[in-house]
């Protein structure tokens, strides 16, 4: 099964437990003239009637447009959870960035049963700890994060889909070709993979690396299939002040007050079954 297909069969035996909470709103972030600092424009959070909430990237192809578009249309309100995610599965477009939301919001009711609390992240470019000469791979160019790999004396190869950014860089690379990751020791990922249906095409080039890591705000999903495939940590975003979170989205203004960065190693991790058994 690929990644889509055994997150939403450990949701699937998470529901067997019992009743799971409902849709209660999708929150889009602020229309805007100019791209918001940050990720404070990339991002929407699905919430269930239990306060959990999942965040996907929503910049891909015309999603965020049709979701405004369509916003409060959608007849998500009260929809079965669920059902909604398995269109990450099945699904496309708007519908599979829905679903994977919708699969990351019971990830957070799954963990919150379980009583489970991810760490907090380390730092901001998931444990990667770059060093004088290593070769680095960057799947995801993620500007913020550049000077601190490049001070260590660390060389970096960074991977993207657009052609404008490719190029010879002050102290880095940015090739469309995923083939120049191959040598790379290190890996530092956007979860977006997750989304455009690329997580296996691109693991494909890393078989070199030693350590891979998975950061993003919408990487809240079960990582047990991730481990399975290699990566070594997942980094994402845990919400502790759910109104605050939401009144911050909506209104593009910084969220850090509102949710924490969190790690999960593939080391520390408890594992689905584990968890499983606490609910």
């Amino acid at each position: 099964m690929n990644f889509a297909e055994t997150y939403l069969a450990q949701l699937e035996r998470f529901a067997e437990r019992g009743p799971l909470p409902r849709v209660h709103a999708l929150h889009l972030p602020p229309a805007a003239d100019t791209p918001l600092p940050g990720d404070r424009g990339e991002f929407c959070a699905l919430e269930l009637d239990d306060g959990s909430l999942g965040l996907s990237y929503v910049l891909l192809d015309d999603t965020l447009a049709r979701m405004r578009e369509g916003e409060g249309g959608f007849s998500l309100v009260g929809a079965d959870a669920l059902e909604l995610a398995r269109a990450y599965v099945s699904g496309s477009g708007i519908m599979r960035t829905l679903g994977f939301a919708a699969a990351n919001a019971l990830t957070r009711c799954f963990f919150d049963r379980a009583g489970y609390r991810p760490d907090t992240s380390a730092d901001s470019i998931g444990g990667l700890d770059p060093q004088p000469g290593e070769r680095i791979g960057m799947i995801g160019l993620f500007t913020p994060l550049l000077g601190r790999i490049l001070k260590s004396g660390a060389q970096l190869t960074v991977v993207e889909l657009k052609a404008e950014l490719a190029g010879d860089k002050d102290g880095y690379r940015v090739t469309l070709d995923p083939a120049e990751l191959a040598g790379c020791g290190k890996v530092l990922s956007t979860s977006t993979l997750l989304l455009n249906d690329t997580l296996d095409y691109m693991l494909g080039f890393c078989r070199d690396a030693r350590w891979f890591a998975m950061i993003g705000p919408s990487a809240g999903c079960l990582p047990d299939a991730l481990f399975a495939r290699g990566v070594t940590l997942v980094g994402g975003t845990w919400v502790h002040d759910r109104e605050g979170f939401v009144d911050a989205l909506r209104s593009g203004r910084e969220r850090g007050d509102h949710a924490r960065k969190c790690a999960i190693a593939a080391d520390a991790y408890p594992g689905f079954e584990a968890l499983l058994a606490r609910v």
